[in-house]
Order: C-alpha cells, then structure tokens, then sequence
C-alpha cells in the first residue's frame, strides 16, 4: 500500500499574538508540526505495519517546514517532500490542495492520503477536501476509526454531532483524522538518529509541472487585514449565593429574550 500523509509546519500558537497595527505577529523559532497531523502519521505508519508498503511525508512550506518532515521520518515514514516555491507563497487552502494534488500525482499509485482534521494555526479544515477535489478522488473527513482495508475498499468511522456514521469508500481515498483514531508513538533512538541524516526531496512548481495562475497571489481568496477581537465592555457581575446567582442569570436571560 503506497500512502501520503500531509503534514504542516505551524508556528507555537501560545506565543502568537495580534495587534491592531501589525496585524499577525509570529515567535521566532522553526515551529512544530500541527498536533493534528501526529495522528495522521501515527496512522499511516499503522496502515504500513498492517498492509505493507511506504509512507510520504509531504508537506508545502519554507525550510521551516523541514523540521516537521524529520520528525516525521523519526517516527517511521520511509520518506520525505517539501513543495517549496516563492510562487506558492499566499496560497489559499484550495490552491495549497492544488499542490498537493499535483505532488500526489507525481508520487504515483497512491493508495491512502491521510491528513489532520485541521491546522491549528488557521482552524478551516480546507486542505484536505480541496486536495480530494483536486484529484478526483472520493474525501472522507473527521474520520475515528479506519475499520478495515480490503479489495480495493476502505472500512471508516466518520464522527457527526450525533455520534458516528460507517462509510464504506473504493480507493485511493482522501481521509482526515480526528484524534481519537489513535495514540500517536514517541520517536525512538533510531528513528530520530537516521531522521538527521535522512534526504528530504524539494519539489518545485516547475518539478510538479503545475499551473500557477491559481495558486501563491493566484488564489480565489487573500486575507487583507488581521486584527485582534474588540474588547467587551458593560459586563455585569452577580453575586450572593448559588441559588441567588442561579435565579438572577436566569431572569436577565428571560428578559434579554436569550431563553
């Protein structure tokens, strides 16, 4: 089974901070790799152990995004590829899923592409559906489970609000995973010895033979201004006991029309 998993470099959110003026301010440093994604390459490694194969670690970003593909290799996948290019810089998650498609397709033969549920950094869940789109492949998204793999089908738990659905889909498949599909592993000695030394490919646009027209500066949308939320003001502190507090919340709300 030939799987991709697409791992992205993020910055240490706690220390993000926006102002009015600067817009978005980011911590020095390399990063780490979204929490979200340790799943999916928990799981892609469980996907090789179990049907055999390799697994690609790819992801789109500067040299930054190096450090993420190493400890992704620390953890087991047998390879490594940034999709680095000053033309992708700006694009949007549907034009990052053009790209991403359009390395999938020079890997070739995929079977599996496994992503996270979502960045941490931007919270849309984008990528992974506009990466399916961009293949022509059937997505299934949020998934908790990975029931079985056989005959060219997959076996999935997808979670919904009211518990889960049971999807059954042909391959190759796009799959975003939540986290409680698994319990990722720690690197050991010898996986994080030879992610030091283990070769990462770098791809550019013309290597992908992509159109960029609608990618980087190209893409249907651009985030024009960021700016910190407005601060709240007229807050009301209620005190007394539980029950009094309790009977007095429950009359604003009443009033204020909220219940």
């Amino acid at each position: 089974m030939n799987i991709v998993v697409c791992i992205k470099q993020v910055p240490e959110i706690a220390l993000v901070k926006v102002t009015a003026t600067e817009g978005v301010i980011l911590p020095a440093g390399t990063g780490t790799m979204n929490p979200f994604d340790e799943y999916a390459v928990e799981e892609s490694i469980r996907l090789r152990e179990k049907h055999g194969g390799t697994v690609t670690a790819l992801s789109c970003g500067g040299d930054d995004a190096v450090s993420g593909l190493r400890d992704a290799i620390a953890l087991g996948a047998d390879r490594a590829v940034l999709l680095a290019d000053a033309a992708f810089a700006g694009s949007d998650g549907v034009a990052i899923g053009r790209i991403l498609a359009a390395a999938i397709d020079k890997i070739g033969a995929v079977d599996v592409c496994l992503f996270g549920k979502n960045a941490v950094d931007t919270d849309r869940s984008v990528v992974p559906g506009a990466t399916a789109g961009a293949l022509g492949w059937p997505q299934v998204l949020f998934v908790k489970q990975i029931a079985a793999i056989a005959d060219r089908r997959a076996e999935l738990l997808r979670t919904t609000e009211d518990g889960f659905d049971r999807v059954s889909v042909t391959l190759p498949v796009v799959i975003s995973v939540v986290k409680e599909i698994n319990e990722p592993r720690l690197p050991s000695l010898k996986g994080k010895i030879k992610a030091k030394s283990a070769p990462v490919d770098r791809w550019s646009a013309s290597d992908l033979a992509i159109d960029v027209s609608h990618i980087g500066t190209g893409s249907a949308t651009r985030v024009r201004t960021v700016s910190p939320p407005a601060e709240r003001t007229g807050c009301e502190m209620l005190t007394g006991d539980a029950q009094t507090v309790a009977r007095s919340l429950y009359q604003k709300l009443r009033e204020q029309k909220v219940i």
